[in-house]
């Protein structure tokens, strides 16, 4: 399978309501983004078509409603998006995009917890 382009917001936030809902038809998939703000039914089925011609969700044509999943699982998305951003952003340094993310957002004790763990976890497996 080809590795699919980088989503759009407007693509990243249908794929974050597929993440979570799992496999949908275009009605819920409107229902879920409009309760959080205005969207048209037909805005988010002309999307959810280009993302399947793009390769970043599924369409199951087999009922009448059709059924749309995303192609590939939220983490390997996440990666790429990171990558992409380490890459474009940041030149390529993990330093420079973790000093980045942690000086916008305040971290907590827990988060500053397991990004410790996640470091050692890490360091162990490169070795």
């Amino acid at each position: 399978m080809a590795v699919p382009p980088r989503p759009t917001d407007a693509e990243l936030e249908i794929l974050t309501v597929l993440w979570s809902r799992g496999a949908t038809t275009v009605r819920e998939v409107h229902e879920t983004i409009s309760a959080r703000k205005p969207t048209q039914y037909t805005t988010v089925l002309k999307t959810l078509q280009i993302m399947a011609e793009k390769g970043l969700v599924r369409r199951d044509e087999k009922q009448r409603a059709h059924i749309y999943e995303a192609a590939r699982p939220q983490e390997w998305t996440q990666q790429q998006l990171a990558g992409d951003l380490l890459q474009r952003a940041f030149n390529g340094s993990a330093r420079s995009l973790m000093v980045g993310a942690l000086s916008s957002k305040k971290a907590s004790k827990a988060e500053l917890a397991e990004l410790r763990r996640l470091l050692d976890q890490y360091e162990k497996e490169t070795r």
